[in-house]
């Protein structure tokens, strides 16, 4: 019977809104480059994974090309929900174009302002936006103006200034436009490995009233619940940390046998690239093998080699 209320408690929970009502903190799988497509959002799903995002996907390219739509967005009707539409974007009619081409598969979109790569931030995309405040609140009304579904999310992910007023100014330019909620990874564009500024996401949260995801260096469940005690935050978001334990948010420490074993079958179905099935197990195999077992795993170059080593050396 338990079985039955959460199949229908989770139906209920397709809306992302829904799920930051919910009285619970949001679990969220981050937009990854390369590594947080349908396979993977399948897997850590299975996992206490509430939320998934797509990897950044550049908005013009996406509308441009059917080319580039076919490879960067997959999706399937079973169980990818709820999911985010992750675009890089500049101009307010070419996210639009993009977030009407994914609207009747996806259940938002957000908009990326925190990639401090170079080349994005050469291009006028990521983190150079939390310094055009006007042209993020444009970007988000002509969203909302020209998408009919009330209930399609509409959310930015950013970083923080060094000035924390100019970022909570931000927000709040935001939020009054219509912001569904808003993603805060917690160091400048300029900071990589420094420590996370949990307290500016705490000083975010307190000064709007939508909700707010917290994000940077959570590697853990245990990580993931003091981040919502020291911040707040309506919501948690995992990008590493989920890549090296896919069963993170379901309490687990490493990498489980049973994940890694999901993994395979997941990915095999899913006809997933070689490449990209084998930087997942090294990814998840971190802590569970020797620097030895490493190098003679890290250069397998088949699938075939890799199912025979693992059913070898795991019984998987």
């Amino acid at each position: 019977m338990t079985g039955d209320i959460v199949e229908t408690k989770q139906c209920q929970l397709k809306d992302p809104m829904d799920l930051f009502h919910s009285g619970q903190v949001v679990k969220i799988c981050a937009p990854m480059v390369r590594y947080s497509k349908l396979a993977f959002r399948t897997l850590v799903r299975k996992y206490g994974c509430d939320l998934c995002y797509t990897p950044m996907i550049v908005a013009a390219d996406f509308v441009r090309s059917a080319k580039a739509r076919d490879s960067e967005f997959t999706t399937n009707k079973v169980g990818d929900h709820p999911l985010i539409v992750q675009f890089a974007a500049k101009e307010a009619q070419v996210l639009c174009d993009a977030a009407r081409i994914v609207c009747p598969f996806a259940n938002g979109i957000d908009l990326n302002c925190g990639c401090p790569q170079r080349w994005a931030m050469a291009e006028g995309y990521g983190a150079c936006l939390i310094n055009k405040p006007e042209l993020v609140q444009d970007m988000v009304r002509h969203v909302r103006n020209q998408i009919d579904n009330p209930r399609f999310s509409v959310s930015i992910k950013i970083r923080i200034h060094e000035d924390l007023k100019r970022t909570v100014d931000l927000c709040r330019k935001a939020e009054a436009t219509g912001v569904s909620w808003i993603t805060v990874h917690g160091r400048s564009v300029e900071e990589r490995h420094q420590p996370v500024h949990y307290d500016a996401i705490k000083i975010i949260k307190q000064s709007i009233s939508i909700p707010i995801v917290a994000n940077g260096d959570i590697k853990t469940l245990k990580d993931a619940e003091n981040v919502h005690h020291l911040t707040g935050a309506d919501g948690i978001m995992a990008a590493r940390g989920l890549l090296a334990n896919p069963a993170m948010f379901a309490g687990y420490e490493e990498t489980p046998l049973k994940c890694i074993q999901d993994w395979v079958d997941i990915a095999l179905e899913h006809g997933t690239p070689f490449t990209c099935f084998h930087h997942h197990l090294m990814y998840m195999m971190e802590r569970l093998t020797s620097k030895q077992e490493k190098k003679v795993f890290n250069v397998l170059s088949s699938t075939s080699a890799v199912l025979d080593y693992l059913n070898d050396h795991f019984g998987v």
